[in-house]
């Protein structure tokens, strides 16, 4: 393999590592905030708002539910306009933060839902606001949940990085096609899944070793 291809495979490399680390630190600042509102915003919680929840979840449920790939397509005037393309690493982290965001909320609320009542009702009783119940109770209990939840999200964005790649998004995917796919070379298929196997592998590891840290009981 010349030493042409093998920068070629690390600049893909970083570009999706690239992708990825941008578009799930974006997700997480802002799909976790939603996630809590999800929580404590429904009936007989502690910041009760049925109409807030309502429009919220359904926003979240129509985030969840566009294909990936649609997505990307749909907001390309959105992608042009805030990056001033709908090519490019950079493009591909804006349809991926938005394909994430509702994931990541969806997850938190369900690490949330898991939280025993009695721990909340315990911190009412004591005189904590809710704003101190959210963030001395709930975020602390379900701390191991939300690692799960960024860790899944996280693996779930390599995969989709690899199909924005297929569009013009840049990185392993756009690789793979272009000098494998398009130009029957089965072995840069092969190098980039094994690049991608070995991503998700340690991301993964990393995220189980954070929710066992994270692990108080």
């Amino acid at each position: 393999m010349s030493s042409a291809m093998l920068e070629l495979i690390l600049e893909a490399t970083l570009d999706t590592l690239y992708m990825v680390g941008v578009s799930g630190l974006i997700s997480a600042l802002i799909g976790i905030p939603l996630g809590v509102l999800l929580n404590v915003t429904r009936p007989r919680q502690i910041l009760a708002q049925p109409v807030l929840n309502g429009v919220l979840g359904i926003i979240t449920n129509v985030g969840r539910s566009v294909p990936f790939i649609i997505l990307m397509v749909a907001i390309i005037p959105v992608t042009r306009s805030l990056v001033g393309s709908s090519i490019g690493t950079n493009a591909a982290i804006v349809p991926l933060t938005i394909a994430a965001i509702p994931f990541v909320a969806r997850l938190v609320e369900g690490a949330l839902n898991e939280i025993s009542p009695g721990l909340i009702e315990a911190a009412q009783s004591m005189g904590a606001t809710p704003w101190q119940i959210i963030a001395k109770v709930l975020l602390p209990e379900a701390r191991g949940g939300i690692f799960t939840a960024l860790t899944v999200t996280i693996v779930t964005l390599v995969s989709y990085s690899a199909m924005a790649g297929a569009v013009g998004g840049g990185g392993l995917g756009d690789l793979g096609i272009r000098y494998g796919y398009n130009r029957f070379n089965p072995t840069i298929m092969l190098i980039t899944v094994v690049i991608l196997v070995i991503m998700v592998q340690g991301f993964q590891s990393l995220g189980d070793y954070l929710v066992r840290k994270s692990d108080h009981k």
